[in-house]
């Protein structure tokens, strides 16, 4: 931990971006305390200290993004978090969706396809002492069986069409939130509530993310 370094003047632009998010209508007081808190710059590379805590996406490698504040605090609003749920995130990415999810009081467990940024933000959260997030590589369709069934469920990634293998392993009564669309549109926010009839989808905003894609990509060889 001691090669992160959380100045006053870290501290201050998280202020700004919390009071930036406020005016945008987020209004759940435990979340944004929660990313008040959190050192968004530790999951960016050094020496781009100041784009962390611009309202903007952000490259992290492997054609991936590090969503916008804004949208990482949308996504979670619309998961009604409450201490102790079992949340499935599919697109783990830079880890900081991760780190909020828990700190939020959630058990977390996120799935990454890219192998590169599975090994360096498995490392990363290790660093930050989060040990109690769950990671794994593997394809964000498939999700985790396994390990089913969740209370919520996380897409960090844009499906083109709904994702009926990871609505199964859902919990009924619970949330899965993900952005719908093609990859040269627009995508539309959905939350599906699993019950015990037909799933009840409710639409809100529209966004830009990556697209979610099938399979697993393996890191290259040094």
């Amino acid at each position: 931990m001691s090669k992160y370094k959380d100045t006053y003047r870290h501290r201050g632009m998280r202020r700004q971006l919390i009071k930036k998010l406020r005016r945008k209508g987020i209004d759940n007081e435990k979340l944004l305390e929660v990313m008040g808190a959190l050192p968004r710059h530790y999951f960016f590379d050094t020496g781009f200290d100041d784009w962390a805590y611009k309202d903007v996406a952000f490259p992290i490698g492997e054609e991936q993004t590090i969503s916008q504040p804004y949208t990482v605090a949308y996504q979670t609003n619309l998961l009604e978090i409450t201490e102790g749920d079992k949340i499935l995130e599919v697109g783990m990415g830079s880890g900081y969706q991760a780190a909020i999810l828990h700190d939020m009081g959630a058990a977390v467990y996120t799935i990454e396809r890219h192998e590169s940024l599975y090994l360096r933000t498995t490392r990363l959260l290790k660093e930050l002492d989060y040990d109690h997030i769950h990671t794994f590589l593997g394809d964000g369709f498939q999700g985790l069986p396994h390990l089913a069934p969740f209370d919520k469920i996380l897409i960090t990634a844009a499906p083109d069409k709904m994702p009926v293998e990871l609505q199964n392993q859902l919990s009924v009564g619970g949330f899965m939130v993900f952005p719908l669309g093609g990859q040269h549109e627009s995508q539309q926010m959905i939350r599906l509530t699993k019950t015990d009839g037909d799933p009840v989808i409710e639409r809100f905003d529209y966004f830009r993310f990556v697209p979610m894609v099938r399979g697993v990509n393996k890191a290259e060889s040094e």
